[in-house]
Order: C-alpha cells, then structure tokens, then sequence
C-alpha cells in the first residue's frame, strides 16, 4: 500500500494536471470565442458559460481578462517564434537565402494554421486591454526581431549600397529593436535596422492581407504569389533564389 507521502504526491500531480488541462481548455474557448465574434466577445464570464464552470472559478485561473489576453499572446508569439527558428536552423547556417525562405514559409504557414493567434499579435487589439509595462510578450519580441536581424546580418556583404538617398540614425528606430540588434551584432549599421523592417514587412503584409481573407477574390494561388515575392525579396539582397520555380 502507498504510505501517505507518496498518495499526497500523486495527489498534488493529479491536481496540478487537471489544473493544467483546464487552464489550456480556458485559452482554447477564448481564442475560439475571438474566431467567432471577434476580440470583445473574450470575457472570462463567456468562457466560464461555455465551459460549464462558475465565473468564480474562472478567476481562480486568472484574476483578471488582461491577465488571461497577456497569457494567450505571450503563448501564442512564443509558439510563432518557436516555429519559424526551427524552420531556419533546419537549413545550413551557410544557406542564407534557404534560410530567409525557411522562416519566411514557416511564418506563412504558422499563420494560416493559428489565424485567431496571428489576429491576437499582429490585429484586432483586444478592447480594454492594457498591455503590462514592458509588453505581454517581451522575450517571444525580442526572439522574432533578432532573427529577422540575423537574416540581414547574414547577407548583408551580398548587399549593395542600401536608399542611397535615405540616411539612417540609431534615433529613428525604437530602443528594443535597437536592443535586439546590438545583442551578438554591435556593428550592425541602422540601415541595416531599417532594411530589416522592410523584409519583416513584406513577409507580413501578404500574409495579412491572405489571413484576413482580402487575397480571396484576388488569387486562387496565394501560395504562388507569396513564394515570388519572397523570392523577389532574397534576389533584391544579392542573393540567389535556391528555387525561382513557382510551386
């Protein structure tokens, strides 16, 4: 028979899976609340109805919505930049361009899969929200914009003379981008900063405009017309395109 010391242990992880499955349960319904009726129908009293719970014991998980919205973005942009680093350090660290359509599919892909996550991050601000001092998702930040850095680091001696007629200062950016890029790449000159907005930027808007459903009276393939511009993007860098083939 079990003494009490470890039935109390296996009490204690009984209860701690349960609380986890439920916590997970809560930020699913949440997320599926948003699919349906957008950021404001988030509310911790919606998701204790759906769920079948009380109000109060929703709030036994989160005290607060704020603190449960915190908790979704800083998961879900953790989970994009978990994804889109795999995807790039699955290829050569020599491969730059690979490496720049990797990440560039991999955030595609991502978004397509989680659009309600991508709407969270990048869209629909949540009404109300305060966002915590610092941001709700500091770490999964700096992960996404030191990788796009990196990628510029990485092919920026292939790069030609970037806005001949734009002049950059450390000024014109934000601190934390300023942060990222000084971590492992002090010498990175701002224009490379602002070039690194540029890509994030190109990556990002066709993937909105295809999340948001504008691309679906445009194309029947917007796989095809993301791949060109990413290729168009890796080929304005100096690089070569690893496959120019449209899929």
């Amino acid at each position: 028979m079990d003494d009490s010391g470890t039935a109390e242990r296996r009490g204690g992880t009984r209860r701690a899976r349960l609380r986890a499955e439920t916590s997970a349960e809560i930020k699913s319904v949440a997320l599926r609340l948003m699919a349906e009726g957008g950021p404001d129908a988030i509310t911790l009293r919606a998701i204790a109805r759906e769920m079948g719970m009380t109000a109060g014991a929703i709030y036994g998980y989160y005290a607060t919505r704020d603190d449960l919205i915190t908790t979704l973005i800083r998961d879900v942009y953790g989970s994009l930049a978990d994804t889109v680093e795999a995807a790039r350090d699955a290829v050569p660290a020599q491969d730059t361009a690979a490496r720049l359509l990797a990440w560039a599919e991999a955030f595609r892909g991502w978004a397509l899969a989680n659009p309600e996550g991508f709407r969270l991050v990048y869209g629909d601000p949540v009404p109300g929200y305060q966002v915590p001092e610092g941001g709700a998702a500091p770490e999964a930040e700096r992960r996404a914009c030191a990788g796009i850095i990196g990628l510029v680091a990485a092919a920026w001696n292939h790069t030609e003379p970037l806005e001949p007629h734009v002049t950059w200062d450390p000024s014109d950016f934000d601190p934390h981008l300023a942060d990222a890029a000084a971590d492992g790449l002090p010498d990175l000159p701002p224009a490379a900063l602002a070039l690194g907005l540029r890509l994030w930027g190109r990556m990002h808007g066709l993937v909105s405009l295809e999340v948001y459903g504008h691309l679906r009276t445009q194309t029947r393939a917007p796989d095809k017309v993301y791949r060109a511009e990413m290729l168009a993007l890796v080929t304005s860098l100096g690089l070569d395109a690893p496959d120019a083939a449209p899929r």
